[in-house]
């Protein structure tokens, strides 16, 4: 026994054509008992992706019942499935592309950076970007492109403790990872001390991956994948690599190792609130309506955030520059550590300087090197960051000009 059901019946009612009569004595199905039957489904949060003041189209509008037909296209404007599903990948390779500008493409610039602050033997401050860069030039044709990104698979363990240590404590102790918006000066205290906490744990580790970026290539042996995490132990229990016994303890850099990190938190963080404000306000006279492209509309949804967080990390970089001085030279000494020599490009320097704390350090940076000395490899922040710029700006032009073809 077939079900009689007509040709055009598409699961809520008939769609024109190739209906058939009623029977003797049936009731024509029409529209308005159709409309009691057939609802429009109800606004469901997450279950579409609508704009600001959007609200669900009703069942049928703009469109025919059933969507396209046979011979025609579907949709792939701005406010299509195509563009959508583009917008989210462009969202997705924007985020990338600043990740990869942040972590890989500015290395180069954090190792010679770090050099220059720890060479205390240097004439040349380094603190225009066209020294660094003629000096980046001679490293790389004397030791080879290995030499500038040397450390990298360290950093990345650093960040990767940094954030497990973070997590685990803020699971296991009553300290806030992240604020809410009714924060109170308690929940503040607990979560700035959550994060001194973490950057005490992972500081170890930090010494052994500020080591590796700093050793000069010629003499460095092959290291291995995790041999910061094995130095970085190593130094907690006083075993491992032999060091000198001007080597100052942990607990003498716990101190200006929590400031810093603290503080390149709190200025980052505010920083950062600014910058989005300033520009969420400057956009909020610009709301997006119909007649709004969906390229200037994509625009504004992803590249506020990315340059707040290039102003939050520049500005806490500039104004914590000295500390930073200071700090990777408490680190690195007592290590046996040679490094190149940023005067010439070639040859290697040891360290060996005798501070005995951050105070003696910072007097004896001032008293032999001048206020300038705190600056030593500035010029190379200069090109991290005119190296982040460029890669943003190219990759607003090139997601301008995609989703401009397509829609």
């Amino acid at each position: 026994m077939h079900p009689r059901r007509p040709d055009g019946f598409d699961g809520l009612g008939y769609r024109g054509g190739g209906r058939e009569e009623p029977g003797p004595g049936a009731r024509p199905f029409g529209g308005s008992e159709l409309g009691h039957w057939v609802t429009t489904p109800p606004d469901i949060p997450g279950s579409r992706n609508l704009h600001w003041g959007e609200k669900t189209p009703p069942y049928g509008a703009g469109t025919p019942l059933g969507g396209a037909g046979p011979n025609e296209e579907p949709n792939l404007g701005a406010g299509g499935p195509g563009a959508e599903q583009l917008n989210r990948f462009a969202g997705f390779g924007i985020g990338l592309a600043s990740l990869f500008t942040e972590n890989v493409l500015a290395h180069p610039c954090i190792v010679l950076r770090r050099q220059c602050q720890v060479n205390y033997h240097a004439r040349n401050y380094h603190l225009t970007p066209f020294t660094i860069v003629n000096i980046m030039y001679c490293i790389n044709k004397t030791q080879g492109p290995r030499a500038l990104w040397k450390g990298m698979g360290s950093t990345f363990i650093v960040q990767g403790i940094t954030l497990g240590t973070e997590g685990i404590i803020s699971e296991f102790t009553p300290l806030p990872r992240e604020l809410s918006h009714k924060w109170n000066f308690k929940q503040i205290g607990g979560h700035l001390l959550l994060k001194g906490l973490t950057h005490v744990i992972a500081m170890p580790f930090y010494s052994a991956s500020l080591i590796e970026t700093v050793q000069s290539e010629i003499i460095r042996d092959n290291p291995g994948i995790l041999d910061c995490v094995k130095e970085g132990i190593g130094r907690v229990v006083g075993l491992g690599v032999p060091h000198s016994k001007r080597l100052l303890p942990l607990m003498v850099l716990t101190f200006p190792t929590a400031v810093h990190g603290v503080l390149h938190y709190v200025i980052s963080s505010i920083v950062q609130k600014l910058v989005l404000f300033v520009l969420k306000r400057g956009n909020s006279h610009n709301l997006p309506t119909e007649s709004s492209t969906s390229v200037q509309s994509m625009l504004d949804a992803y590249f506020p955030e990315l340059i707040a967080s290039f102003a939050a990390s520049l500005c806490a970089d500039v104004m914590l520059y000295p500390l930073e001085t200071v700090l990777h030279r408490l680190h690195i000494q007592g290590t046996r550590t040679i490094i190149d020599n940023t005067d010439l490009g070639y040859e290697v320097l040891p360290i060996n300087t005798q501070y005995e704390g951050m105070k003696d350090c910072i007097n004896t940076i001032k008293r032999e090197e001048g206020m300038q000395g705190f600056y030593k490899g500035f010029g190379a922040v200069i090109v991290q960051y005119t190296l982040h710029v460029a890669v943003l700006q190219l990759t607003k032009i090139i997601y301008s000009t995609v989703l401009q073809n397509v829609s």
